[in-house]
């Protein structure tokens, strides 16, 4: 039987306690727990629908945002803890919203390469999200090291997503017989990718172009938001809730 008090124990812990690693570290443990039973109860991982994929998120904003809190420049930074933290714990909120979906997997995903294509993409994603948190502390405070933080965040999220994509490629040709199928997921897919592309180039151009940076960061989130949830829900696919 999986917890299922366990993600309210993780809301509580990141909205409440985290003014502390101590608290982004508890809840991290919590998601992890609930997310690890229903993957036992399930027999495979629980990735599939909005309550699954959104508490998949909250865990993986979580999991960055914890091993980011340690690096030189975000040490003891008690807004990163306090803004990541809000931010896993709001999407816990969200997913404790839907029902989970209990089915077994549908054979059409029953593949390592679709596994790996969403467990890899939603690292990318809260990677692009907590970096967007560095770009406005940025345009808040001035601090360019902010800004280093960000472009190490959307370098390694950029080459999560392009290994997302080349399994979701796999998964696609094993699935329906052809590695791109054109369809809106797919195409937003393509213009998150392009996008991030494009920020770390004009990261490169030097300090002239912080504030663009910053900016393109902050846009950055929302373009992946709705990549993940706006195609999802409004447009119809094969990656439609």
């Amino acid at each position: 039987m999986t917890i299922n008090w366990m993600p309210w124990f993780a809301v509580i812990c990141l909205v409440c306690g985290s003014r502390w690693r101590i608290g982004l570290m508890a809840g991290l443990i919590a998601e992890l727990i609930y997310v690890g039973s229903r993957g036992l109860v399930l027999g495979r991982l629980p990735l599939i629908g909005p309550h699954d994929t959104l508490l998949f998120f909250a865990l993986s904003l979580s999991a960055v945002g914890f091993f980011m809190s340690f690096s030189p420049i975000l040490r003891g930074v008690r807004w990163f803890t306090v803004a990541t933290g809000l931010a896993a714990g709001s999407v816990t909120l969200l997913a404790l919203r839907f029902k989970p979906l209990n089915m077994p997997l549908p054979q059409i995903l029953d593949t390592f390469w679709f596994e790996l294509h969403v467990v890899v993409a939603f690292l990318a994603y809260a990677l692009f999200a907590i970096g967007g948190l560095t770009c406005a502390a940025f345009l808040r405070t001035g601090t360019r090291s902010y800004l280093d933080v960000y472009y190490k965040a959307a370098l390694v999220g950029w080459t999560f997503f392009s290994a997302s994509m080349i399994a979701g490629g796999i998964w696609g040709y094993y699935a329906w017989g052809t590695y791109w199928l054109w369809t809106p997921k797919e195409l937003w897919t393509s213009v998150l990718w392009l996008f991030y592309a494009m920020v770390l180039h004009v990261r490169l151009k030097g300090a002239g172009w912080d504030k663009l940076t910053a900016w393109l960061g902050i846009v950055g989130v929302f373009v992946m938001l709705f990549t993940y949830l706006g195609v999802s829900m409004l447009m119809k696919s094969s990656h439609s809730f």
